[in-house]
């Protein structure tokens, strides 16, 4: 789907996007037709991380798959959505595969995805940007998304992402419970120590950057204190991810396209 070399390619090889799960989820149901479906049809709200690794497994592999796997990637997750339907918590209508309600979960992990490799990978130029967002219109197309029904283009894209969170993204009783999953995830208590510097570093980096208005709304505390920790885990894990060998940081869709 994407080319080797391009920048998307470069982007969504690397398998610290992760990091961004807990931030694009919480987007995500700040849409309350999002919302509404998850709340139905998902166990989103109990287990967040085990959707996310499912979505980012489809994710790669319509992006790294050749044009037979990457378009059976996509048929499914489609079909998968085909029943997704119902009201939301005021009433109002909502159908998963809503090209609408698709380009908003598209528009959050690219999003997402530019902010994690901008801060814990390399710096990215407006240009690099720009091109990421042409080259991934393709993969929105094969989710469901009309090319017509796209931003234009990456002016158009910023645009439309801050009218969404201005205009659309209020905080359900879903958006809670999310929220509450990904940020006090349940772990057994032999795994609680050990996972801990992992669980505060993805837990810093999802409140951190979500929108300032969505954080307060949602009731998340931050502050200057928490920004410094923000800052001191990007350094760590930036430094890590320096030394660590190209292959090991890839996903494993990405490792067997290359």
């Amino acid at each position: 789907m994407v080319s080797p070399g391009s920048v998307a390619w470069r982007i969504g090889s690397e398998g610290v996007l992760l990091l961004g799960g807990g931030r694009a989820l919480l987007l995500q149901v700040a849409e309350p037709g999002v919302a509404a479906g998850v709340a139905e049809f998902s166990n989103y709200s109990r287990a967040p991380w085990g959707r996310l690794y499912r979505t980012i497994e489809v994710t790669t592999r319509v992006l790294f798959g050749d044009g037979d796997s990457a378009a059976e990637a996509a048929a499914a997750l489609r079909h998968r959505h085909e029943g997704v339907r119902g009201r939301d918590d005021r009433g109002r209508r909502y159908r998963a595969l809503d090209p609408d309600l698709l380009m908003w979960v598209h528009a959050t992990l690219l999003d997402t995805s530019l902010l994690v490799y901008d801060r814990y990978v390399r710096s990215l130029t407006e240009a690099e940007r720009a091109a990421y967002y042409e080259e991934m219109k393709p993969v929105g197309e094969a989710y469901g998304i009309p090319a017509r029904r796209q931003p234009r283009d990456w002016r158009e894209f910023r645009d439309y992402f801050d009218e969404m969170v201005l205009t659309r993204l209020r905080v359900t009783d879903t958006t809670r419970e999310v929220a509450d999953a990904i940020l006090n995830p349940g772990l057994p208590l032999p795994a609680r120590l050990p996972a801990l510097p992992a669980v505060e570093a993805v837990r810093l980096l999802t409140v951190g950057t979500l929108p300032e208005a969505l954080r307060e709304e949602m009731g998340l505390p931050w502050g200057p204190l928490r920004e410094r920790l923000l800052g001191a885990s990007q350094g760590t894990i930036r430094r890590l991810l320096r030394i660590t060998p190209g292959p090991l940081r890839q996903f494993p869709a990405a490792r067997r396209a290359a």
